[in-house]
C-alpha cells in the first residue's frame, strides 16, 4: 500500500469517525428528546388522570346539587300550595279557579287579580240590583180617574163617597 492510499484511507477513517461522532451526538440528542417527551407524556397522563378524577367529582357534585335543587323546587311548590290554601281560606269570596300559581309571588298576583275581578262583578251585580229595586211600601194613593165622567155622574159619585158630613 502506498502512502497515498494510506493517507486516503486515513482520511476516510477520520471522516467515518467524525460521522460516527456526529451520529452519536445526534443519537444522544434524540434520546434526550425522547426521554423529555416521555417525561412530558407521563406528566400529561398524570394531568389527564387528575382532570378525570376532578371531572368525576364535579359530576357527583352536580348530581347532588341537581337533587337538592329538585327537592327545593318540590318544597317551594308544596309551600306555594299551602299558601294558596291559606289565602283562599282567608278570602272565601275568591273563586279557587282564579287563584293559581307555582310560587308565592304568582299566587299573590293571582289573589290581587281575583279581588279586582270579584270587586267588579260585585259592583255590577249591585248596580243591577239597584236598577231593579222596588221602593218599600204601597204606592201613593190617588183618587179615581173622574175626567171621563159627566157632571151629573161626578155629583152622584161625590154624594155617594161623602165622608163624615
Amino acid at each position: 500500500m502506498s502512502n497515498e492510499e494510506m493517507a486516503a484511507m486515513q482520511e476516510e477513517l477520520e471522516a467515518a469517525r467524525a460521522e460516527l461522532e456526529r451520529l452519536q451526538v445526534m443519537a444522544a440528542d434524540r434520546e434526550a428528546q425522547a426521554a423529555h417527551l416521555e417525561s412530558q407524556l407521563a406528566d400529561a397522563r398524570a394531568e389527564l388522570d387528575t382532570a378525570r378524577a376532578e371531572a368525576e367529582g364535579r359530576a357527583k357534585e352536580l348530581d347532588e346539587a341537581s337533587g337538592r335543587a329538585q327537592a327545593l323546587e318540590e318544597q317551594v311548590r308544596a309551600n306555594a300550595e299551602r299558601y294558596r290554601a291559606l289565602a283562599l281560606e282567608h278570602s272565601p269570596e275568591l273563586p279557587e279557579e282564579l287563584v293559581a300559581g307555582g310560587s308565592i309571588e304568582e299566587i299573590d298576583a293571582a289573589v290581587q287579580r281575583a279581588r279586582v275581578t270579584v270587586s267588579k262583578v260585585r259592583g255590577h251585580i249591585e248596580s243591577q240590583a239597584q236598577a231593579g229595586r222596588v221602593p218599600v211600601g204601597a204606592p201613593a194613593r190617588s183618587g179615581p180617574e173622574l175626567s171621563g165622567l159627566t157632571t151629573e155622574q161626578k155629583v152622584r159619585y161625590g154624594l155617594e163617597h161623602r165622608q163624615g158630613v
